[in-house]
């Protein structure tokens, strides 16, 4: 079986101030590697439109209705201080959240083997009643709650990479016995959580902060003693990523040193926790990741991963 790689035009539609970090360039970055010869293998479709119906899993109806009415037919509407509403970001969000329910569809019905979301904005700070930090709706929540509602399955993994934490998606499975959420950060950074001490009501919350300056190696054992005991434990039936590429060495919005191999060796760990538990399944959702350069050489290194694996 194949990787398949899911994207759409309209994520380029979802606009930012200029000069803000998320940007529609990045997107473009992460096009022109993956239109290199090396990943012609990749299965490509074009992003479903979610419905309301599966983003309603992860968020109350009041909170979906409130972007929709916000969503400016021109200009820009300013939801916070970092997370902006252009006339495009509508489609972009529901076709965000389509995307990675049909990424779910594919990967557990075999279809293919793994896949790979590229579209923004990202998720993974979107709380369960509010957007903030860049995103509208948590896509790698909706994704899980697809998964169990549509496919039945039980036991879902989230394992966060991004260097900020994933304030949103802990905020949705804090109570959740079926959802383990796992993250590597740079704690002190936005959005201010995710300390070690922070482990939901069912324990399935796992947080290992790094700090400023921390490289590959740190990174590296940080995952080995303190996410992977708690996956093979859990024993996940779907690992769906929130690959976030920020903590790349050259990204101006982290200070955490991990270059390109650090994050193929990471997408092998958890490839090999799915083989495991999963039947192989993985998704990864794209989250952040600032610098171009950075970003389109991570992103290839986890891509190439996945279809390697």
């Amino acid at each position: 079986m194949s990787t398949l790689l899911i994207s759409h035009p309209c994520f380029l539609d979802h606009l930012t101030p200029i000069g803000h970090p998320e940007r529609p360039d990045r997107l473009r970055a992460i096009d022109r590697v993956l239109e290199h010869e090396r990943f012609q293998a990749l299965e490509r479709e074009t992003a479903a439109m979610g419905t309301v119906e599966a983003i309603a899993r992860a968020h109350p109806m009041a909170h979906v209705d409130r972007l929709y009415k916000a969503a400016p037919e021109e200009g820009l509407v300013r939801l916070d201080a970092d997370t902006t509403l252009s006339p495009g970001s509508w489609e972009a969000a529901l076709r965000g959240a389509g995307a990675a329910c049909q990424a779910v569809d594919e990967v557990v019905t075999r279809k293919v083997s793994n896949a790979f979301v590229a579209s923004r904005p990202p998720g993974h700070h979107a709380e369960h009643e509010r957007a903030m930090g860049f995103c509208l709706f948590n896509n790698a929540a909706i994704a899980a709650r697809h998964a169990q509602a549509v496919h039945g399955i039980g036991r879902v993994a989230i394992v966060d990479f991004d260097v900020h934490h994933g304030n949103g998606t802990q905020d949705i499975f804090w109570a959740d016995p079926s959802v383990m959420y796992c993250s590597t950060h740079q704690m002190p950074l936005y959005p201010g959580s995710g300390a070690a001490s922070e482990r939901g009501e069912a324990d399935t919350i796992v947080n290992v902060p790094l700090s400023a300056g921390d490289d590959g190696a740190i990174f590296r054992e940080a995952v080995e003693t303190g996410i992977l005991p708690r996956l093979e434990a859990f024993k996940p039936e779907l690992i769906i990523i929130s690959a976030g590429f920020d903590a790349h060495a050259r990204d101006p919005l982290g200070g955490l040193n991990l270059v390109e191999a650090d994050f193929g060796w990471i997408t092998r760990v958890l490839m090999d926790v799915a083989d495991q538990h999963a039947g192989g399944r993985v998704v990864s959702l794209l989250e952040g990741g600032y610098d171009l350069e950075g970003l389109a050489r991570s992103t290839a290194a986890h891509v190439m991963t996945l279809m390697t694996g």
